[in-house]
């Protein structure tokens, strides 16, 4: 017997619209800017913001792709690119001789202080400005708890990279 999907309510529906709408203005406007400020893409942002924010400057790979949201294959060929440049390096980790740690440089942390004000005058101008403080706490509290609430599924670290040969090998016939 087949279930009907459950169907979602106007409101809901108008602010999953709306956060989609929004999300995608914003991440529009924000990739130009690092474009223009420092010849980043959001994800290159991205990593150094997290390696930049880090007390040792450092991660392992994995636990980037899991922070970033981004594939592990994906995330090699940033961190690659951002290397060439001299804005990170990448190194056996010391804890697990299968993974690799990234740390950013001098010149990292240079690239991200020239791209900072712009970022934030661009987040305050469009982001920002339409909400009173309660607005921007009330958002800071809706979007993390959505957030926590999907980031309780395993990471994509966690799955097994050979899903699809697994599931391919459950389902020969067996002789």
């Amino acid at each position: 017997m087949t279930s009907s999907p459950t169907s979602l309510d106007a409101t809901q529906l108008g602010a999953y619209f709306a956060l989609i709408e929004a999300s995608s203005l914003l991440k529009h406007a924000v990739e130009q800017q690092l474009r223009e400020a420092g010849d980043l893409s959001y994800v290159q942002f991205q990593l150094l913001a997290t390696l930049g924010d880090s007390p040792e400057g450092s991660r392992r790979m994995t636990d980037l792709a899991d922070g970033v949201v981004y594939s592990r294959s994906g995330l090699t060929y940033q961190a690659q690119t951002l290397e060439k440049r001299g804005l990170v390096t990448r190194t056996p980790s010391c804890d697990d001789e299968r993974s690799t740690t990234v740390t950013i440089t001098e010149e990292g942390r240079a690239v991200l202080a020239q791209v900072f004000p712009g970022h934030v005058d661009l987040l305050n101008d469009l982001l920002f400005a339409a909400l009173s403080r309660s607005d921007i706490e009330t958002l800071a509290n809706v979007l993390t708890r959505a957030r926590d609430h999907m980031r309780r599924t395993p990471p994509r670290s966690a799955t097994s990279r050979r899903r699809k040969k697994t599931a391919d090998a459950d389902q020969a016939p067996q002789n």
